[in-house]
């Protein structure tokens, strides 16, 4: 496609109007009245099997305007690839138009060929009419016949738009070609077709439109089902409710299974420890074996503090802004008209949060002697973000080089750039000093000896990577059904509206990790084997390695994706996905395994 991957230079000086928060989620109904004009903007166009893979509608060679005059847009729409820009169709409210002329085009040869690839690559447009997208393909193509083979490619030149209103709003719209014959776009320049000339190599093409109003009773509050239940991409979302109801079932038996052997297993070893015991902590290791007899290490505090505290801290930051998000869609923040808002949202609610991992990384640092806790604060700001920017440097230059809309403007870049410098670092550092001065002394029921004490020998089935892979396959079990639904929407056409569902989900996968990060605790320590620091982060945080595993499948098998562009954005950022889960319940796992041998070692009988 680099026949037509260009942007017009007026897309990169395109005003912006990136109001966070007022504007964010406005969604208040705009009326006309009968004649007024209703503005229609042409968006983008791209491959249909490519979600992230567009282009500026004017890219390819159509009717445009003398002056090419950008709409303001938010900035979840701009991190969306929405380049919006008004177009030559005029509609009028409720006054239908049959068969206007819209421009007269003489086409060169080289973009009758850059037609043809467009549409051979089933490329469709989306225009927006009163923030409704309007969906449609650039041609039609048709393959029959093996000998002899046929092969037809025709572009529409005319377009029926229909759409419907209630009182002085519009409610709904969309184009057809039904009845419409499309211009065939033959090798070289054509051949001429009803209302397509030939001459000296070019093609001449006529481009028309028509406009019908349909009365709706559906109210503009609800317009946006009206959207939904539009089928221009494919549907799959039609068994949620089933997979999800098996899924929890699934879960919470499992969950039941491992509470109650744990709280069987954890009773005798507190009857067998608690006889005759006689004396505090420090004599309990005469004679015994198990979990007891290491009491003296098991708070010895691990190697790479700095490093695991960032891990915590960011990970808390994570369930903070995963929740924020969820509940800001529960209550109607995010519908379909909303271009972006999510996007929006997650970056604001990411600058914001940023105090919380200062918060809860310096703090705890503290807790276990940490000395550097400047160095601290620097490598929990740049834990996630320095992987974050690597990876959208690459994506962002490929997109800039094929001419995707996908590619942020400068403005944009400095925009978010500036979020994190004047707002995200310093609510970290912030944090990191009001934990700092916050933070009060490890709370350890036994002490500590100078001397760590000789771990055994560990069977296999002890070893880390069998618990990172049984810590983090059972919770990926426990999302794998939602998974499905959640990257039909993001790497797909689909609108989610089921985040009632997401949030119970959201629960359950916090509460399997932290089940199986405690069982997997306790069978590590009763192996005298007293490293669980790390090791319970790691295996409830080998979740994400199942998730990008997933992402690989969902490519080669649940989705049509191709080509550099999408390729290299789909695998960087599901990169990112796994590592934001990965940090999410690896936090999760650590906090439920320190509550847990607390308890335990607290549980104790001391005279």
């Amino acid at each position: 496609m680099r026949g037509i991957l260009y942007v017009s230079g007026q897309t990169r000086t395109m005003g912006l109007h990136c109001v966070l928060i007022l504007c964010l989620f406005s969604g208040w109904a705009v009326g006309y009245k009968q004649g007024e004009n209703v503005t229609l903007y042409v968006n983008k166009v791209g491959p249909y099997h490519n979600p992230q893979e567009t282009y500026h509608y004017y890219t390819l060679p159509v009717c445009r305007p003398e002056k090419v005059h950008h709409k303001s847009l938010s900035l979840g729409e701009v991190l969306d690839g929405d380049r919006m820009a008004e177009s030559l169709y005029y509609i009028r409210f409720r006054e239908n138009v049959e068969k206007k002329t819209l421009c007269k085009l003489t086409l060169s040869e080289k973009q009758v060929d850059e037609l043809r690839e467009a549409i051979e690559e089933l490329f469709y447009f989306e225009f927006v009419l009163d923030d409704i997208p309007i969906w449609g393909f650039v041609g039609y193509i048709e393959e029959s016949g093996f000998l002899p083979h046929s092969h037809k490619v025709g572009l529409w030149t005319h377009l029926d738009f229909n759409i419907e209103y209630n009182g002085d709003s519009v409610i709904f719209a969309n184009v057809s070609v039904k009845d419409v014959k499309p211009v065939p776009l033959e090798e070289g320049a054509g051949a001429a077709v009803g209302v397509v000339g030939v001459g000296g190599g070019s093609l001449t093409v006529t481009h028309t439109y028509s406009v019908r109003w349909f009365e709706s009773p559906l109210p503009h509050a609800r317009r946006a089902e009206r959207l939904r239940d539009y089928s221009f991409f494919p549907k799959t979302l039609e068994i949620h409710w089933l997979s999800i109801i098996n899924s929890l079932v699934l879960v919470v038996l499992l969950l039941g299974f491992v509470i109650i052997i744990l709280m069987r297993v954890l009773k005798n070893d507190f009857a067998r420890y608690n006889v005759e015991e006689e004396g505090g902590c420090d004599d309990l290791d005469q004679g015994d074996n198990g979990w007891k007899i290491i009491h003296t290490d098991v708070f010895r505090f691990p190697p790479y503090k700095s490093l695991l505290c960032a891990v915590l801290g960011v990970g808390a930051q994570f369930l903070t802004l995963a929740t924020g998000i969820i509940f800001m869609a529960l209550l109607g923040m995010f519908n379909v008209h909303r271009h972006g808002a999510i996007n929006s949202a997650a970056i604001v609610l990411y600058a914001l949060t940023s105090c919380v991992s200062g918060y809860v990384s310096c703090s705890f640092y503290t807790q276990i002697n940490g000395q550097r806790w400047v160095w601290n604060i620097i490598l929990t700001s740049s834990l996630f973000s320095a992987p974050l920017f690597l990876t959208w440097s690459v994506v962002n230059s490929i997109h800039w080089w094929s001419g995707s809309t996908q590619a942020l403007p400068a403005t944009t870049v400095l925009l978010i750039l500036g979020a994190w410098v004047l707002v995200g670092f310093p609510l970290t550092v912030i944090g990191g000093i009001v934990g700092k001065n916050r933070a009060g002394s490890f709370q350890a029921p036994c002490r500590t000896r100078n001397i760590a004490r000789q771990i055994p020998t560990q069977p296999w089935y002890k070893h880390t990577a069998v618990h990172m892979a049984i810590g983090g396959f059972l919770p990926f079990s426990a999302i794998s059904v939602e998974l499905y639904y959640i990257f039909a929407t993001v790497w797909g056409r689909e609108h989610y509206t089921l985040y009632g569902i997401l949030l119970c989900v959201f629960a359950i996968l916090l509460s399997v990790g932290a089940c199986i990060s405690v069982a997997l605790t306790y069978f590590l320590l009763s192996g005298e084997d007293h490293r669980w620091w790390w090791r319970s982060v790691l295996s409830t945080g080998s979740t994400g390695l199942f998730i990008f595993v997933y992402s690989v499948f969902y490519y080669r098998n649940r989705s049509s994706m191709s080509g550099l562009v999408q390729s290299t954005e789909f695998f960087g950022y599901s990169l990112l996905t796994a590592m934001v889960f990965s940090l999410m319940l690896g936090s999760v796992s650590f906090w439920a395994s320190l509550a847990f041998i607390r308890y335990i070692y607290r549980s104790l009988k001391m005279d």
